[in-house]
């Protein structure tokens, strides 16, 4: 067997433009190498994020964050080679979907790739593995920043609906059994509705913070996609969510103007200004439990990943470039061809 593989990789951090090289001789994980619970898995599809190059192209703080050279790409779907001592939920053959942990160097643009017991789940026979690469990165944040906070009939307020955590936000809101409004520009209204919104606010044509206050304090949770629009979302959550509901905040783009707004909402006593919503601060968690509902709702119709494109595994730079200017959905790469 061959002992070394393809995969991208970024040598330093820094633009992935000058980086980013697919290399033919990068050392193959080994059966050996395998440590308790782990899987050697043959990656079929990778599935992008914009973490995938963002985190490499801050500067030398990346090296604080993961470890050179890099294999981007978090999300996968494949099939195992071998298995651990031990590990019984899965046999060489079997099909997958998984996540790599972005921390570590080898990721999902590599033929193969080593994966803990909480970075994968099987998936049954003829599960569409585009579908499967798409999903983990941004359904288990959907899931993990609503599912601990609500209960069946609450509603759900989402800041940024029609990107892929967006997408995904408003299903797994409707199979928790919450009501969800969401916010989008007018061209993406009707993709939000499609997936289940329940009320859209158009950000173009309306006041977002003037509509949510003629909702009134109904909200049980607020989870903002956005960042910086609005930039005092988080200081005016006071007036659309209910007492003792959370604010969480996954990410986008941040000001200096917002991230000004929400510390001193956080910091100040609520007679100054400050916030009386508790602010969560989003982190995706690799979590098989989390992990098996995903594949579980996708294997019922409950979830599903809009596709934007597929690349071929030599076109994984354009890819990634595809990302970086906004793709309308999810943007996956083909490692194998069959």
């Amino acid at each position: 067997m061959a002992q070394s593989m393809r995969a991208w990789q970024a040598a330093q951090p820094g633009a992935f433009k000058q980086t980013l090289k697919l290399h033919d001789d990068v050392p193959r994980p080994s059966e050996a190498e395998l440590k308790d619970g782990q899987v050697l898995v043959e990656v079929a599809r990778a599935g992008l994020n914009p973490a995938d190059y963002k985190v490499c192209e801050i500067g030398l703080a990346s090296r604080a964050i993961t470890s050179f050279p890099k294999t981007p790409g978090m999300d996968l779907s494949g099939h195992v080679v071998a298995v651990a001592q031990g590990v019984t939920d899965v046999k060489a053959g079997d099909a997958v979907i998984g996540r790599a942990n972005p921390k570590q160097s080898p990721g999902s643009l590599g033929q193969f790739l080593v994966l803990d017991r909480d970075a994968y789940a099987p998936l049954p026979a003829g599960f569409d593995l585009e579908q499967a690469a798409g999903a983990p990165t941004v359904a288990l944040t959907a899931y993990q920043c609503i599912a601990p906070y609500v209960k069946p009939g609450d509603k759900v307020f989402v800041n940024g609906g029609s990107g892929g955590v967006g997408l995904s936000n408003i299903q797994v809101a409707k199979a928790l059994g919450c009501h969800i409004t969401v916010t989008c520009s007018t061209g993406k209204a009707d993709l939000c509705k499609g997936f289940g919104a329940d009320d859209v606010i158009d950000y173009r044509k309306e006041d977002v913070l003037a509509e949510l206050r003629k909702r009134g304090q109904v909200f049980s949770l607020c989870v903002d996609n956005v960042g910086d629009s609005p930039s005092n979302l988080y200081a005016s959550c006071g007036s659309f969510l209910l007492p003792g509901s959370k604010f969480v905040f996954v990410g986008g783009h941040v000001s200096a103007a917002s991230m000004g707004s929400i510390l001193k909402t956080r910091l100040l006593p609520s007679f100054l200004g400050g916030g009386s919503h508790q602010f969560v601060f989003f982190l995706t968690e690799n979590k098989r439990k989390d992990l098996e509902t995903v594949r579980d709702w996708m294997a019922e119709g409950k979830l599903k990943v809009n596709v934007d494109s597929t690349y071929s595994f030599e076109e994984a730079d354009k890819a990634i470039e595809h990302v970086r200017k906004g793709a309308a959905g999810k943007v996956l790469v083909r490692v194998q061809e069959k």
